[in-house]
């Protein structure tokens, strides 16, 4: 599936860079439809079904699209994901355009835990160290964790920057077993 999905999301940013699109909203629109598609199993089962002709499910899409306000690009790519029958991989497909997009846009995502709920200035310190130390512009998620004790524990891909004080005690801990 994720080689699927990766083909798709790289073909789509592609096409969101090369024509200058609004890569927040083509990515807010392809979830939006992801959404009615979760909530709705009768338009899946519509888009999943060999049986019904391509043209009927575009007309469906296309009513959706101007509803909605849809770009003609998701648009389009919606329509390929059903004409293959892939519609089943958009939400892979959503997931690794993000990532895509990131790379390509030179953002880093970083996942931040702390104690407690950050204020606005400490979020906004946090991120400017973060895009200091990575060189890349941040989008960061916060979360808490009460377990801890206090300081934060930053998550960018598979790298782990842990101020936290129960990560400090837990290097303590080592060191002395390690005597």
């Amino acid at each position: 599936m994720a080689s699927v999905a990766s083909t798709y999301a790289r073909a789509f940013a592609d096409v969101v860079l090369s024509e200058k699109l609004d890569a927040q909203r083509a990515t807010g629109e392809l979830r939006r439809i992801a959404g009615l598609l979760g909530e709705s199993s009768d338009l899946r089962r519509v888009w999943e079904n060999p049986a019904i002709p391509a043209e009927q499910k575009r007309r469906l899409l296309d009513a959706i699209a101007k509803r909605d306000g849809i770009e003609k690009a998701v648009r389009n790519l919606i329509a390929v994901l059903i004409d293959h029958r892939r519609v089943q991989y958009l939400g892979g497909v959503i997931q690794q355009l993000e990532k895509e997009l990131d790379a390509r846009l030179g953002f880093a995502e970083a996942q931040i835990t702390s104690v407690r709920e950050l204020g606005d200035a400490e979020k906004r310190s946090l991120e400017a160290q973060i895009a200091k130390l990575t060189g890349k512009k941040v989008r960061a998620k916060f979360g808490q964790d009460p377990s801890l004790l206090g300081g934060v524990v930053v998550r960018i891909g598979s790298t782990i920057y842990d101020g936290s004080v129960k990560g400090q005690l837990e290097k303590i801990r080592e060191a002395i077993a390690g005597d």
